[in-house]
């Protein structure tokens, strides 16, 4: 009897799915609307540089480095005992970190205003980042919009890598010390990668799409293309992208340290420890911040007189199927990114100048990367034509720039000596 009624289940599913799909097949394709152009109006940074687009630029072009030694403050370790906190320090084989400057003065991240208020208890620090980036960002595009049409047509796409570790190692020792009942309601909000998004559109009553990638290093690219497309494509008129991070924790330390990613050669001397490209390098940098830009569809930019920064032509993603962290040797994950990102975008490799790179100063992604862009660009590589950086490099170089190389022989371009930049 139950396999008469299974038999009988699976001929009455079977007849209805195919149904269904006769019915889906007869109907006419979807209506498509052709691509619309997007441009950005509105920048907003926070950066180990300083709190501010403006700062942070004035510090990158002066040779400033943002990088600094580690202090068991830095560990947010404050729930853990002093014999505790001082042995995770002293087991940590990497001390330097791109930190924010926090403080009250002209140019540093107020914490008092995005992260310490009372009405805060479920915004983490990572994002209140996005929260103040955004804020900058809205108001340099000058976007404010009050009548409901123009809230539901802008939305946000801010992503992470990590949220809130520190968050995470806190409620852990609560376990470890049989207080979990002292668990804050606004953990799980607070360590969920998504509430920079959500924070930021409820801050401004944004209805349009709501979007948060998560990554790794690519977070904040993905961001901001999956923006792009949301605009191209008619989801919304306008979008609040980027990508934020707050990883400055004993955690997520000692996570990097064991995965032998962070630089240790330079716990002396932090201003030297980042540098893509060079024969001396030797791991990345930990940092931290947020970057956001306002997208928006170019006529829609235009009827309001918006100040036009440039436009987003192209956008290129790929996986190169290889390992968990390394790439693999021929770089064929960046050349189809990049690949992908020209075709979109209708331009011939001869007609880039600038090359905004990934490399993060590991000895292993930096050859590959290098040697990725000149498969993709192949004589305009080398030609001087050519430009390109990696912005972890926020730097001013040390010694004769003329005679620094990189392990491939090829000189750091003088013009670009403060970005780290070579030819």
């Amino acid at each position: 009897m139950a396999r008469r009624c299974w038999h009988k289940l699976k001929t009455t599913c079977r007849f209805q799915l195919s149904r269904h799909l006769s019915s889906s097949t007869s109907l006419p394709p979807p209506p498509l609307s052709s691509p619309r152009r997007v441009v950005v109006t509105g920048l907003g940074l926070v950066t180990p540089l300083g709190c501010g687009v403006g700062t942070t630029w004035k510090h990158l072009i002066e040779g400033k480095c943002g990088i600094r030694a580690v202090t068991t403050e830095d560990l947010k370790m404050n729930a853990f005992d002093k014999e505790t906190l001082t042995l995770t320090f002293d087991q940590l084989t990497s001390k330097v970190a791109a930190i924010v400057p926090c403080g009250t003065a002209p140019g540093e991240f107020n914490e008092d205003l995005w992260f310490n208020a009372k009405d805060h208890r479920s915004i983490a620090r990572f994002i209140s980042y996005a929260l103040c980036a955004a804020d900058e960002a809205l108001k340099d595009a000058k976007w404010a919009p009050a009548d409901q049409e123009q809230k539901e047509r802008t939305g946000v796409s801010i992503g992470g890598g990590t949220g809130s570790i520190s968050d995470i190692l806190d409620a852990a020792q609560m376990i470890c010390e049989k207080r979990i009942r002292r668990l804050s309601p606004f953990f799980i909000p607070r360590i969920l990668i998504n509430m920079a998004s959500g924070h930021v559109s409820m801050k401004y009553g944004f209805q349009g799409p709501n979007h948060a990638a998560v990554t790794a290093c690519a977070t904040g690219a993905h961001s901001i293309g999956d923006a792009m497309r949301m605009v191209q494509f008619g989801d919304a008129d306008v979008m609040v992208a980027g990508g934020t991070e707050s990883s400055i924790d004993a955690l997520s330390i000692a996570g990097f340290c064991k995965a032998r990613a962070l630089t240790t050669k330079y716990n002396s001397s932090p201003s030297e420890a980042s540098r893509p490209f060079d024969c001396g390098r030797d791991g990345f940098v930990i940092g931290e911040g947020s970057g956001v830009l306002i997208l928006e569809e170019l006529e829609h930019a235009k009827s309001r007189g918006a100040k036009i920064y440039a436009e987003v032509r192209g956008y290129g993603m790929s996986g190169d199927a290889y390992h968990i962290t390394q790439p693999h040797t021929d770089g064929r994950g960046a050349i189809l990114a990049m690949a992908r990102a020209l075709k979109q975008a209708g331009l011939h490799p001869s007609q880039v100048d600038y090359v905004n790179a990934h490399a993060t100063s590991t000895p292993l992604g930096d050859a590959i990367e290098a040697n990725a862009i000149k498969a993709m660009f192949t004589d305009h590589a080398t030609s001087g034509s050519l430009a390109f950086s990696s912005t972890k490099r926020g730097l001013k170089c040390n010694g004769d720039k003329n005679n620094r190389k990189t392990s491939k022989g090829i000189k750091l371009c003088p013009r670009y000596s403060i970005l780290g930049d070579y030819c």
